[in-house]
């Protein structure tokens, strides 16, 4: 088992390189592109272009280039914004990171809880009107989009209902958790239950089919026969198993959504998230911080990748030889 996930990491660390690589090349090395135009202005005349490429090492060869860009992101951790000059890519990820797990952490408890209970509860009343309805709210909460749904909430929240119905609701933001507690709450619930109805949907959906398929295999059946209740068989047994795949499907969620893949919740809410990050970042093609925010996503995604597989490994020792 060490040694699997010994491997696992290292391959992890080599997909790390490899995606370092491609992004340096998209956007230092890709035809037509050039970051010196883009720091020194639309009139700059060639002496300035000049001064800018050798002020930015952007005049080396492309091997030397990617390393020291490399050593300024990850070692030095000095590497500065081709836009808001003097501030640096790195205190701006580290900063903005704390928004955007407060936001997944909590919109992932929702979903999770909300899921499993759908879930369970529509295999659990098979045969019944109850179950197309539940997965008809699940199809329902899969459907709308994140941006289009944060819009309608602030619409309504925000204007048409603030004055009655929604006074209560503060206005779209971000405040620390150590500051304000309560506030910090506050403005998160809506992006939480704004977030959480697309995965809702996703995990109720799966688990269904995963518990209906459970409850017909041989181990249910010979509880049955030892007497057991119908609803711990369902528990204890059949849920229990299930939970597999549910398990690897979240920590594939959750570390694409803290590498940035809420970005349209946190960009309609006016949370300075990683998310938000990077959308002004491509806005201002801003490619330092670009750079870093993709990598900094990549290193989540990659890394509960790593996790996933490490966990069915343990689960499941046939594949550890996969």
């Amino acid at each position: 088992m060490l040694y699997f996930a010994l491997r696992r990491f290292l391959s992890a660390l080599f997909v790390m390189f490899a995606i370092s690589v491609l992004v340096f090349l998209i956007f230092f090395a890709t035809p037509g592109v050039d970051p010196a135009a883009r720091i020194a202005g639309r009139n700059a005349d060639p002496a300035t272009l000049a001064q800018v490429r050798h002020s930015f090492g952007l005049d080396r060869p492309m091997p030397v280039r990617y390393l020291l860009m490399m050593q300024h992101l990850l070692i030095d951790r000095d590497l500065e914004s081709f836009v808001n000059r003097g501030s640096r890519v790195v205190p701006q990820i580290v900063q903005a990171m704390p928004v955007t797990l407060s936001l997944v952490v909590g919109a992932a408890v929702i979903w999770m809880t909300v899921g499993i209970v759908m879930g369970t509860a529509a295999a659990a009343l098979l045969g019944t009107l109850a179950d197309p309805l539940i997965m008809l709210v699940g199809v329902v909460g899969v459907s709308l989009p994140a941006y289009w749904l944060g819009e309608v909430v602030n619409l309504v929240t925000q204007n048409r209902l603030h004055d009655t119905v929604f006074s209560w609701v503060p206005p779209p933001g971000y405040v620390e958790l150590g500051h304000d507690p309560g506030q910090w709450a506050l403005r998160m619930l809506f992006p939480w239950l704004t977030l959480a109805l697309l995965y809702a949907g996703i995990y109720a959906r799966l688990l269904r089919g995963e518990v209906v398929t459970a409850l017909g295999e041989d181990y249910v059946r010979t509880a049955r026969a030892k007497g057991l209740s119908e609803r711990r068989i369902l528990v204890r047994h059949a849920l229990r198993c299930s939970l597999i795949p549910i398990v690897s499907l979240f920590g594939l969620d959750f570390g694409a959504l803290v590498g940035g893949a809420a970005l349209l919740t946190e960009v309609v809410f006016g949370l300075p998230g990683v998310g938000k990050l990077t959308f002004d970042a491509l806005q201002n093609l801003d490619l330092p911080v670009i750079m870093g925010t993709v990598l900094y996503a990549a290193f989540f995604v990659v890394l509960a990748n790593a996790l996933v597989d490490i966990l069915y490994a343990r689960l499941d020792p046939r594949a550890r030889h996969a």
